[in-house]
Parts: structure tokens; C-alpha cells; sequence
């Protein structure tokens, strides 16, 4: 049995976007979401895959970061950024870098 999250929220949002307190980028302004789903396989970046929606991604599930992550098959725009959707009352979303 894996301990491992089976499914997250993935938002795509524009790096430029400051949120209410000032900080860039949070979740606050998300231009397209996805839940994805766990495969059961290990992405490129060495982090277990999950696909839904359109998008394809490897997700640090300790750090709740994307690693890496195809939209519609092709890579994430320059000046987008792909974060984790915060759990209801838990702290920021993982942020790609």
C-alpha cells in the first residue's frame, strides 16, 4: 500500500500575478486547473507521474512541488508557473520552478 498522495490539484497561473498580500505567484488567479491522478510510474525527473486533464506531470509528493509538467503535450509557457492546489487549511502550494 503506498502512502503516497493519489491525486492532485494542478494550477496554472501567471508568474506576474502578485496576490492580495503582495507575493508572487500564489493560487489566488489560476488561467486553468486539472486534478491529475497517480499512474503508478516514475516521470523523467525521478518523481512518480500523475495525468488527468490535459496535463501530464511529475509531483514531489513530500514538498507537494511539480518537477515537471506537459500541458496539452507541449511544455508550460515562459512566465507560467504550475503550483499545487493548497489542501483546505494547510499552508502555500509547491511551486515549479
Amino acid at each position: 500500500m503506498t502512502t503516497e498522495p493519489q491525486r492532485f490539484e494542478i494550477l496554472l497561473v501567471p508568474e506576474h500575478v502578485k496576490n492580495r498580500s503582495g507575493a508572487a505567484p500564489q493560487a489566488d488567479h489560476p488561467l486553468r486547473s486539472a486534478v491529475v491522478e497517480a499512474t503508478g510510474r516514475t516521470g523523467a525527473s525521478g518523481y512518480p507521474r500523475y495525468v488527468g486533464e490535459g496535463m501530464e506531470a511529475d509531483i514531489d509528493p513530500v514538498t507537494r512541488t511539480v518537477e515537471a509538467v506537459l500541458v496539452d503535450g507541449s511544455e508550460l509557457d515562459p512566465g507560467m508557473t504550475a503550483l499545487i492546489a493548497p489542501d483546505a487549511g494547510k499552508g502555500a502550494a509547491g511551486r515549479r520552478q
